[in-house]
């Protein structure tokens, strides 16, 4: 099976974007925007990192796992893997189910066809679940 090119940190709310994306540089040794992107969504605490130039992701996510600053900063990594739901949270008050779609959606955020969106008020989360599109790799 295929790795994802993505990999989701959650619990970014320590770590402002230019921090994290200059800590995303040192750990992979790779250059933003030229090998990979970063997609910060502030809303829920959580970033994407979508790597255009091949690497192993899980040795990565493995490595900011390890990592001193990531972990002082309470910052998780995990690959984001399409064919499943990925729950956000931190979701304020008042962001609508289209946001949520629409965000995760977006191929820029390494995204990919959302089938589900349901909103957990109460927890201030959301679980989101995407079409399984091993189909069309």
């Amino acid at each position: 099976a295929e790795t994802s090119p993505s990999v989701v940190f959650e619990n970014i709310q320590r770590c402002s974007p230019k921090c994290l994306r200059m800590l995303l540089e040192n750990i992979s040794g790779l250059a933003v925007d030229d090998d990979f992107t970063v997609e910060v969504i502030p809303e829920i605490n959580v970033a994407v990192a979508t790597f255009i130039k091949s690497i192993d992701t899980e040795e990565f996510v493995k490595k900011c796992s390890q990592n001193k600053r990531v972990k002082e900063f309470k910052v998780t990594a995990r690959l984001l893997e399409l064919t499943q739901s990925i729950k956000a949270e931190n979701i304020p008050a008042g962001v609508s189910t289209d946001y949520i779609t629409v965000y995760f959606e977006s191929a820029r955020n390494g995204g990919g066809p959302v089938s589900e969106v349901q909103l957990c008020p109460e927890e201030n989360s959301a679980i989101i679940t995407f079409c399984d599109h091993k189909g069309n790799a």
